[in-house]
């Protein structure tokens, strides 16, 4: 049995992990979108923020007190009780998915078995965030917009889920520290190599589930104004914001955990350079994770938006299939005792 003494331990041990979790990834999102403005701007040959503070390092802070200074405005024909409640329920499933993802080998919030069932879980529960602040708002380019987002993440958590079934076969897990532990004992060292095809489908779904160019459209500024964000302002349109970018960071998690070896290096590449060895594990995740926020940048400044019916096509026409296809290539691996 458990004593009081070691209860009482365990929770604030939890409770500060959450708080430093909680307090490293507001300060990435703040800083991820100041990074996003200087690249897309050296992309576009422009200077980005640079007026507020050395090289513009304080915008993230004028942002912060602009969003929190603005005036809250609740539209007349709007349901204020949804409307209230949907940027809610979409930062904190964005924060709950952040619970039971490993960030180094001994620390983890909740290491709990289903760790991979849980994050799906929290972007499904996510949605509906999106779709009740569209419908909420009494606006038909918000409304249009909520429903441009059930259909987009309802075509694609498929393939999402899809390419996932493959790691989850491979490791024999839903715990996402078994996962990083299988890819480490494994002779790629990761499960790029025999995955791509998986890796290429929860790459391009990762941008469809978190609402990024080219996939933007229940956004899509050009048709829908802002979308699902269209009556919001102040604090609540910087909830809708915040979460956003807490979800790209948790997808740059997932691919990093689940293909590219979490924390570890491929035994073949710590030999060829032995330096490597010396690296932190928790810099290590690290560095794949900043690869990939880069990428969903880069991607946005470089791409244009796809029309809603390409958008569908691609998932159930290519993803899909793809998906279908990788799971098909890792148990054909397993039988043969090669996975």
């Amino acid at each position: 049995m458990i004593s009081s003494e070691s209860i009482f331990y365990l929770a604030v041990q939890s409770i500060i992990k959450g708080l430093l979790i909680l307090g490293i990834i507001l300060f990435h999102a703040a800083y991820t979108v100041y990074a996003e403005r200087k690249i897309i701007g050296r992309i576009q040959a422009r200077l980005g923020p640079r007026e507020v503070g050395p090289f513009g390092l304080l915008q993230p802070l004028a942002d912060l007190i602009k969003l929190l200074t603005k005036e809250d405005i609740i539209p007349q024909e709007a349901d204020k009780f949804l409307f209230k409640v949907a940027p809610v329920i979409v930062i904190v499933t964005s924060l709950a998915s952040l619970s039971v993802i490993p960030f180094h080998p001994e620390f983890i919030l909740a290491d709990v078995h289903v760790g991979v069932l849980l994050v799906l879980a929290f972007a499904g529960i996510g949605v509906y965030g999106i779709i009740l602040g569209g419908y909420a708002s009494g606006s038909k380019y918000s409304l249009l917009g909520g429903l441009r987002s059930a259909a987009q993440m309802l075509s694609y958590e498929i393939p999402l889920t899809l390419s996932l079934a493959g790691i989850i076969l491979a490791a024999e897990s839903f715990k996402l520290k078994d996962i990083v532990e299988a890819q480490i004992n494994s002779p790629f060292g990761m499960n790029l190599f025999p995955q791509v095809l998986g890796f290429f489908v929860f790459l391009v779904c990762a941008f469809a589930e978190t609402n990024r160019a080219p996939f933007d459209l229940p956004e899509a500024e050009s048709e829908l104004v802002a979308g699902y964000m269209t009556e919001y302002s102040g604090f609540r349109m910087g909830l809708f914001y915040l979460a956003e970018y807490i979800s790209m960071y948790v997808m740059a998690l997932l691919i990093s955990l689940c293909y590219f070896g979490g924390w570890g290096l491929p035994l073949w590449l710590t030999n060829l350079l032995p330096f490597l060895k010396v690296i932190p594990p928790t810099l290590i995740l690290l560095l794949k994770v900043y690869f990939f926020m880069f990428l969903f940048i880069w991607v946005r400044a470089t791409f244009p938006r796809y029309r809603f019916d390409q958008l569908m096509g691609i998932s159930w026409k290519i993803l899909i299939p793809l998906s279908l296809l990788n799971l098909l290539v890792v148990f054909a691996f397993k039988l043969l005792g090669m996975g």
